[in-house]
């Protein structure tokens, strides 16, 4: 810079006005682009920092999708075995107490439910922040826009089974069934409660309208969800097939 103010001085003397005035166009060009150039390099810096955000959004949000479709093939899997065993139970109501085998018992009182939590930290994180305006593909952000509200409604329902078994199926079953019938026959610890406990009412239990009414829409609740899980799957392959165009 003392050297370009040197060289103006000495124009200004020499009163070579022509040649000062080329020189400080010169100059401002000289500036213009040098400042061009840094902007430039500021946007290069800004688009590699913005590319590394994108691609480690992108990673953590395919580590999610692949583990929520694994938990609903899974699921998909199961159902079909719990609607099995309710169809299984309707088909003994009506019949001889004598025919209720100790199968049929041990299927009227399994009632659990395989409980697993599908993921959304990470598309939530990219939705509910600024890290959505690191996506650049519309239809990769219209995807994961919609994704929350489908696991939202697959969360809505499957709470509406676990309460048709927590608030409804289990009070009818405590007043019909002696929980007693679960413990091990073999086990002499429990030599007296099985003698002279309470005995369980398998007959009166099929016969109760309550009763299956419960196990009818816990069918029909049941198959419902199997066919959420089974959208929900192929939501999320087609989220994670085009997650997968935009990292390669």
């Amino acid at each position: 810079m003392r050297l370009f103010r040197r060289m103006r001085q000495n124009l200004i003397v020499s009163h070579k006005f022509k040649t000062y005035i080329i020189y400080a166009l010169g100059e401002i060009v000289l500036i213009v682009i040098s400042i061009s150039i840094a902007y430039k390099l500021n946007n290069l810096n800004d688009i590699r920092k913005n590319n590394l955000i994108e691609q480690k959004i992108y990673n953590n949000l395919n580590e999610e999708l692949n583990t929520n479709l694994t938990l609903l093939c899974s699921l998909i899997d199961d159902y079909p075995r719990t609607i099995t065993y309710l169809e299984n139970t309707l088909n003994y109501v009506g019949k001889n107490p004598r025919e209720i085998t100790q199968g049929a018992r041990d299927t009227i009182i399994k009632i659990n439910n395989k409980e697993m939590s599908l993921l959304d930290g990470s598309i939530n994180s990219i939705v509910n922040t600024t890290k959505f305006e690191f996506i650049e593909s519309t239809e990769l952000k219209d995807l994961i826009i919609m994704y929350p509200n489908r696991i939202q409604e697959f969360r809505d329902q499957d709470q509406k089974i676990r309460t048709i078994i927590t608030n409804r199926l289990k009070p009818v079953l405590e007043s019909y069934i002696s929980l007693a019938d679960m413990l091990p026959d073999k086990d002499l610890k429990y030599k007296r409660i099985k003698a002279f406990g309470n005995k369980s009412d398998y007959a009166g239990l099929l016969a109760n309208k309550e009763y299956q009414n419960i196990i009818v829409d816990r069918l029909l609740q049941t198959q419902l969800q199997l066919d959420n899980a089974k959208k929900l799957r192929g939501k999320t392959k087609i989220l994670i097939t085009k997650l997968k165009q935009e990292l390669n």
